[in-house]
Parts: structure tokens; C-alpha cells; sequence
């Protein structure tokens, strides 16, 4: 739906518009989730904590909308489905989590898938914009960022998901309404969209309701998985996306596309395999001594038998 309503001619500046209906749209659905629960509880989370998270959700999904403007979309997509990496080093940071090799080799795959699937795209797009690239980078580091500190704020203080959604996006509504109002840039949204209403509005509902559903579903694993495993649950849905993005949408298509989405893929799993094996850096460094010495001690036979070969010929 997001690479729909971009297709619209003259939508392109209107990235931040975007994300101003989509912020409505998620009050609107909390509040009614909220009215239908049979009981309510008071607000769990500090004022403080959410006027944080209501920058990061700001950041993450004004630069995200606004990156499709510039960029391939199934590169943006590409982009977003490597944010286990700015996620990992959040998680270390902010909340003091240790990692396993295993994690990092995850992220070191998708860097690589990463950066072959960008030359790709700039080889053969010829509107390429490294300013996209630029815009999704700093969405992802929004990303990193706000995955965490949720995690962190919902296990401390036991906040339902409504509640969460509710105030992210109600703070970070008034945020971009007032910064928009200021630049002069709402007004100029509101004439646009008023001239293709379904195309904007209409889309962007449907585009709001799945993206708040995905949300819930985001949340839920947070609380319950942590943000690593929801970032990698996340992340294999978009190759859904990146899939169904070249059969509905005519696009250049090159075979690199292809064998540089399969490395992100791998690091995927690699991500989702260390979660079952508990391979720890000292683990590894056991494993590469072992190695080493059997690898030493094997060389005077090899040695030894050589020369019996010799004398023999």
C-alpha cells in the first residue's frame, strides 16, 4: 500500500503528510481497542519516556515514508529488513545485553546483502538518490533505538499495547502537526490530498489499519521475545513484501537482486538459529584452539609419513 499511494503523480513531497494521517489513523484504532476492553488501567509509563518514544516513532516512520520518494522500493525494504543490526547495538547499549558470535555473524550478512543489493539498485535505477539511502539509514536508527527503549519501559512497568500506541503516536502527532504548521508544509498537504482523497486518505487508512495491526503483533513479541527476535520476525515478512513488490509494480529486475536478498536471508537465519544454540565467544574460542592444536599435532605424522614414502620409493 505505501509503494501504492507513492505512485501517485506529485506525491513525492508529501512523505511527512503521510505520516501525520498514519499517526491519526493509530490514535483513532487505540482508542477504540481501549473502549472496548471491560476494564482500564491508569497510564503505566512515564510522561517522559513517552515524549522519547514519540521522537523515535516520529523519526522512524517520517524518514522511513519519506525514503520511498527517493528510493526502489523494494530497496527501502531491503533497508528496513536489516534493522536487526542497529537493533543489536541498541540492545547492547541501552539495555547491557550480551550477544553470541553467532548474532553478529547475522549482522555481518546482512551489512554484506545490504551493500551489494544498494550497487545493484544504483546500476540499474537511473533516478538512484543516495539521499534515500541517507533517509532510510537514520529511520533504522530510529529504529534501533526505539525497539529497545520499549522493551525496556514495557517489562518495567507492565504497559498494555494500547496504551503504548496511544501516546507514541498522540505526542508525536502534535510533534509533526506543529513542526508542519510552522514550515507551512500542512497546509500544502491538505490542498494535495484533498484533490485525491481515495488515493491518499483512502489508501492510507488501509495502509494505517495493516500497519496497526502489525504493530500489536510487533509489540506483543517485544514484551514477550525481546526486541532482537521481533526485529528478525519483522524482517521475513518483508521479504513477502520485496516479492510482491515486482509482481504488482514494473521495475528494473537484475539476477544481483537476487543472490544479495539470499546473503540478508541467510543472516536471518543465522539470527534465528543462535537463538536455539547458545554459542558463546569463549565457546568459539575453545573451539578455535581445539582446532589449532589438533591441526598441529597432526602435522609431524603427515611429516613422518611422507619420508616413509620416500624411503620406500
Amino acid at each position: 500500500m505505501q509503494e501504492l499511494i507513492f505512485t501517485l503523480d506529485g506525491f513525492r513531497p508529501y512523505g511527512w503528510f503521510l505520516t501525520l494521517i498514519q499517526f491519526a489513523y493509530y490514535i483513532g484504532f487505540g482508542y477504540i481497542e481501549r473502549s472496548l476492553e471491560k476494564t482500564t488501567v491508569p497510564r503505566c509509563i512515564p510522561m517522559r519516556t513517552y515524549a522519547l518514544l514519540a521522537f523515535l516513532t516520529l523519526g522512524t516512520m517520517g524518514l522511513s515514508n519519506s525514503s520511498v520518494g527517493y528510493l526502489n522500493y523494494p530497496t527501502q525494504v531491503i533497508f528496513k529488513c536489516c534493522k536487526l543490526i542497529p537493533v543489536l547495538i541498541g540492545s547492547v547499549l541501552i539495555q547491557g545485553k550480551k550477544h553470541g558470535p553467532m548474532d553478529f555473524f547475522a549482522a555481518f550478512a546482512m551489512c554484506l546483502g545490504l551493500i551489494l543489493f544498494t550497487l545493484a539498485d544504483s546500476q540499474v535505477q537511473p533516478d538512484f538518490d543516495p539521499f534515500g539511502v541517507f533517509l532510510i539509514s537514520m529511520a533504522l536508527l530510529c529504529d534501533a533505538a526505539i525497539g529497545n527503549v520499549q522493551e525496556k519501559a514495557m517489562r518495567e512497568y507492565r504497559a498494555p499495547n494500547n496504551e503504548v500506541v496511544i501516546f507514541s503516536y498522540g505526542i508525536g502527532f502534535v510533534y509533526l502537526a506543529v513542526i508542519m504548521l510552522v514550515s507551512g508544509h500542512l497546509y500544502k498537504g491538505i490542498v494535495f490530498c484533498a484533490q485525491h482523497p481515495m488515493e491518499t486518505y483512502g489508501y492510507a487508512f488501509l495502509f494505517s489499519l495493516t500497519g496497526y495491526l502489525g504493530i500489536q503483533i510487533v509489540l506483543t513479541l517485544v514484551r514477550t521475545c525481546g526486541a532482537p527476535m521481533a526485529a528478525t520476525v519483522t524482517t521475513a515478512r518483508k521479504a513477502v513484501t520485496i516479492a510482491l513488490s515486482f509482481v504488482f509494480f514494473s521495475k528494473p529486475f537484475t539476477i544481483q537482486y537476487l543472490w544479495s536478498g539470499l546473503i540478508v536471508v541467510f543472516g536471518i537465519y543465522l539470527n534465528v538459529y543462535s537463538k536455539r544454540s547458545k554459542l558463546t565467544f569463549a565457546d568459539l574460542g575453545k573451539m578455535t584452539s581445539t582446532l589449532y592444536h589438533r591441526t598441529i599435532s597432526r602435522m609431524p605424522i603427515a611429516r613422518q609419513g611422507t619420508k616413509k614414502l620416500l624411503l620406500e620409493v
